[in-house]
C-alpha cells in the first residue's frame, strides 16, 4: 500500500490519487480535484462486501466498481452507472458492514432506479456543464470497452453545475430507501443496516447547509423518512445473521485504513481491539512502516502471511515496505509472490512494475506495466511510472502519451494537451497509442475553445 501527502505527488500511505478535477464533492468548495485511495487489499474487501448486494440488486459486480476516495467527510455518491463512490471518512466511521452494505445498496438503488441515466440525458440536451470529465470518461470506455475513446470525453466542469447532478430528490431517496431495503433482505443481509447509517446523520436538517455533512446535502434526510425506513425494515421480516465473511472483510479493510490514515502510536495502542490475529499484525506492520521501523513492520506482515501463507495482499504490503524502505530488489520478489497468488489484480501489477523499474529492469518493467493499465487505465500512478520507463528506455513519443493520459486523470488539460501534441507528433500515426493522444489532444483543444 502506498500514498500521497498531497494530491499530486505519491507518499507512504495509502495510494491516494488525483482523479479529475472535476468533481466538487462539498457543495460549498470550488471545483476540486477527487483523491482516491488505491489499494488491493481494501479494494478486494470492498468488493466482497458489494458482491452479493449488487448481485441481488440485478447488477453485475464486475461492472460495477467500488471506489474509496480520500475524504475524512461522510459521504457516498454515482456520477455514472459503473462506480460508487465511497469517502474513506464514512467507512471509518460505520461500525458494522450491514452499515456499508447498506450505503452500497443505497447507492446501487439510484443506478438501477435510472436516476444517474436520467440526469445524463438531461445533462447532455442541456448542456449544462461541458461534460462529467473522468465521470462521463468511465462510463464512455466502459460502454464501448475502449480506453481511447474514454479520454475523448475529458472536461472539466463547474462546481454548481456538479453540485446539482449529485443532489438526490426526497423522491428519488424514498424511491432509493425502498428498493435498497428489498436488495438487503433479497440477499440476505440484515437491513436494519441502512438505519445505522441515517442515524449518523439524525439532526443534520437543522445545520446550517455549510455545517452539513456532504451525504446530507445530496441525500436529503427527514424525521418523516427515517421513520419510513424503519417501517421498511420492521417489514422486511427477521434479522438475517452476520456473515463471518463480511465481517471479517469489513473489519480488515476498516483497520487498514485507520492504520495508514492515522497517527502510528494511535494504532499500536489499540491492536488488542482488532478481531483477528492477521488483522492485528497487518495494522502494526503499516503502523510500524510509518515509523520508519522497517525491522518491526517486516517482523509483523510475516506473522501475518504466516497466518494466512495463500493470501497476495500481505504479500502486497511487504512489497511496499520493502520497496518504500529502498530495496527494491528484495521487493520485487515478494511482488512477484503476489502476483502468483492474485495473476490478474492491477494494483499488484502496479505494485510490481513499480518495483522492478527502481531495481533497474526496465524492459521487464515496461511489460508489467502496461499489464497493469490494461487492467486499469484510470491508475494515474501506473501512468508516472509508464512515463520514466519509457523515458529511460529512449522512447520519447510513449513516454509522452503516458504523460499526457496522466495530466488528463488529474483535469491539468492545458498540460496534457501540450504531451499529448508531443505525442503525435513522434508515434506513428494511426497506432493505438496515437489514437490515445489524440483523443486527449482533442479534449484539451475543446476544453480551451470553451473557455
Amino acid at each position: 500500500m502506498s500514498g500521497a501527502k498531497t494530491a499530486a505527488t505519491v507518499t507512504r500511505p495509502l495510494a491516494i490519487l488525483l482523479f479529475a478535477a472535476v468533481f466538487a464533492l462539498s457543495a460549498a468548495a470550488p471545483a476540486r480535484a477527487v483523491s482516491l485511495l488505491r489499494d488491493a487489499d481494501i479494494e478486494y474487501a470492498l468488493g466482497a462486501l458489494a458482491q452479493p448486494v449488487l448481485q441481488a440488486a440485478g447488477l453485475s459486480p464486475s461492472q460495477v466498481q467500488i471506489v474509496l476516495v480520500h475524504d475524512s467527510s461522510l459521504n457516498a455518491f454515482i456520477v455514472d452507472p459503473t462506480a460508487i463512490y465511497i469517502h474513506s471518512g464514512l467507512i471509518l466511521k460505520l461500525e458494522s458492514p450491514e452499515a456499508l452494505q447498506a450505503v452500497i445498496a443505497h447507492e446501487a438503488a439510484h443506478i438501477t432506479n435510472g436516476h444517474i441515466t436520467r440526469r445524463l440525458g438531461n445533462m447532455r440536451s442541456a448542456r449544462t456543464a461541458s461534460a462529467l470529465g473522468m465521470a462521463l470518461a468511465a462510463a464512455t470506455g466502459a460502454a464501448t470497452g475502449s480506453g481511447d475513446a474514454a479520454f475523448g470525453v475529458l472536461l472539466g466542469t463547474q462546481s454548481a453545475a456538479m453540485r446539482n447532478f449529485l443532489a438526490h430528490t426526497r423522491a428519488e431517496e424514498s424511491s432509493a430507501d425502498i428498493t435498497s431495503v428489498r436488495t438487503l433482505a433479497r440477499a440476505g443481509i440484515d437491513p436494519a443496516g441502512a438505519i445505522e447509517v441515517q442515524e449518523l446523520f439524525r439532526g443534520q436538517e437543522a445545520l446550517s447547509a455549510g455545517r452539513q455533512d456532504p451525504y446530507m446535502r445530496s441525500h436529503p434526510l427527514t424525521t418523516d423518512r427515517l421513520r419510513t425506513l424503519k417501517g421498511l425494515v420492521t417489514a422486511a421480516g427477521p434479522a438475517a445473521p452476520r456473515n463471518p465473511e463480511a465481517a471479517y472483510w469489513f473489519a480488515r479493510a476498516r483497520a487498514k485504513l485507520e492504520a495508514f490514515l492515522r497517527a502510528p502510536k494511535w494504532t499500536l495502542g489499540r491492536l488488542d481491539r482488532l478481531p483477528s490475529k492477521d488483522i492485528a499484525l497487518m495494522a502494526e506492520a503499516a503502523a510500524r512502516h510509518q515509523q520508519s521501523d522497517l525491522k518491526g513492520a517486516l517482523r509483523a506482515i510475516d506473522g501475518a502471511i504466516a497466518l494466512r501463507p495463500r493470501d497476495p495482499f500481505y504479500y502486497d504490503l511487504k512489497g511496499q515496505i520493502l520497496l518504500e524502505s529502498r530495496q527494491a530488489a528484495a521487493a520485487v520478489k515478494v511482488y512477484a509472490q503476489a502476483r502468483s497468488l492474485a495473476p490478474r489484480n492491477a494494483q499488484i501489477l502496479a505494485g510490481l512494475g513499480r518495483a522492478q523499474l527502481a531495481a533497474g529492469q526496465t524492459s521487464a518493467a515496461l511489460q508489467t506495466l502496461e499489464e497493469a493499465r490494461g487492467r486499469d487505465w484510470r491508475d494515474a500512478r501506473v501512468l508516472r511510472d509508464l512515463s520514466v520507463a519509457y523515458a529511460q528506455s529512449g522512447n520519447a513519443g510513449m513516454a509522452s502519451e503516458a504523460t499526457a493520459q496522466r495530466y488528463a486523470l488529474g483535469g491539468r488539460l492545458k498540460d496534457a494537451g501540450i504531451h499529448a501534441k508531443r505525442a503525435t507528433d513522434l508515434l506513428p500515426r494511426g497506432s493505438a497509442p496515437w489514437r490515445r493522444a489524440q483523443d486527449v489532444l482533442d479534449a484539451a483543444e475543446r476544453a480551451k475553445a470553451t473557455r
